[in-house]
């Protein structure tokens, strides 16, 4: 049986723990908030380079004007990007994103290759035997775009160099506190078409004739420094979109331990109160069997 002094150190245990959840909690609320200002930050230089891009792309020649805007007509090798986090304590947040990536492209009908961002999302797929193109681990928080650059680089390197026709990202979508979604977005060949989330994450567009723009230097040159960089940055988008997600699955995570943590120890304390109030009880009627006895000898001699 579970002595009283033992249930007491448990419960300064488990009291420690709940310190430690709580502080965890607070810090991911505040990297929650870091992350946020980050990708609000990129948003104007996202817009402008998506409008310039979208001009330029609506030629008729827009086959021709750049190979990243070249849809291949048979595709022989995917890579994906999969965006993870480098610590665990966040629940089933990287377990989510794996299990959508392989939903997603385990049983894909073309050979598929991964660029892992993160360490939990990197052990995962070499656990499950994937082929890991690259390892993009122990990015700085909140990462820079200077950070994951060469992420985007190597994507559009390896598109060029046809040892991928088709790339995609997979990541966490920030919703709210409460909600991140697993999301697939497909990084290249780059899509201008607007869909019903481009004028949410860019700004709307405005319909009818455009206006005549004349370009300096020619567009194929604009398109070959805007194309790349763009590139580059809806993946900087991605990895902060994933570590909003995972602070604030952590902070969850966290917020649950915390409440599980101090229920554990009412309990324990309710458990040694109880253990507590039997051990006093027994003293007192052992003190009281003893007085009773000697009261009796002294009577009978």
């Amino acid at each position: 049986m579970t002595t009283p002094r033992e249930v007491k150190l448990r419960i300064r245990s488990v009291k420690n723990i709940a310190q430690v959840t709580r502080a965890l909690q607070a810090v991911s609320a505040s990297k929650v908030r870091r992350a946020m200002q980050a990708l609000m930050q990129t948003r104007p230089y996202a817009t402008k380079a998506w409008q310039v891009l979208k001009h330029i792309a609506d030629q008729p020649d827009r086959g021709t004007l750049h190979p990243l805007l070249t849809e291949r007509t048979e595709v022989h090798n995917v890579i994906v990007v999969m965006i993870s986090g480098d610590r665990g304590l966040a629940g089933a947040y990287n377990t989510n994103i794996l299990r959508y990536t392989l939903q997603k492209f385990g049983e894909y009908e073309k050979p598929v290759r991964y660029i892992g961002v993160g360490r939990k999302g990197c052990n995962l797929l070499l656990r499950t035997r994937k082929e890991l193109l690259a390892d993009f681990s122990r990015l700085p928080d909140p990462a820079t775009f200077m950070d994951v650059s060469p992420i985007g680089h190597l994507a559009v390197e390896e598109f060029l160099a046809g040892n991928a026709d088709e790339i995609y990202l997979v990541y966490a979508d920030f919703v709210n506190m409460l909600k991140q979604i697993p999301t697939v977005k497909k990084l290249l060949p780059l899509e201008v078409d607007i869909d019903a989330n481009w004028a949410e994450e860019y700004g709307n567009v405005r319909e009818g004739p455009s206006a005549a723009y004349i370009y300096e230097p020619d567009p194929v040159k604009i398109l070959d420094e805007i194309i790349p960089r763009f590139t580059a940055l809806q993946v900087y988008e991605a990895v902060l979109e994933a570590q909003a997600s995972e602070h604030a699955a952590r902070m969850v995570a966290m917020q649950s331990a915390t409440e599980n943590a101090n229920e554990l120890a009412d309990f324990l304390q309710l458990a040694y109160n109880k253990a507590r109030q039997q051990m006093i009880t027994s003293e007192m009627l052992d003190i009281a069997g003893g007085a009773e006895a000697l009261t009796q000898a002294l009577a009978q001699g």
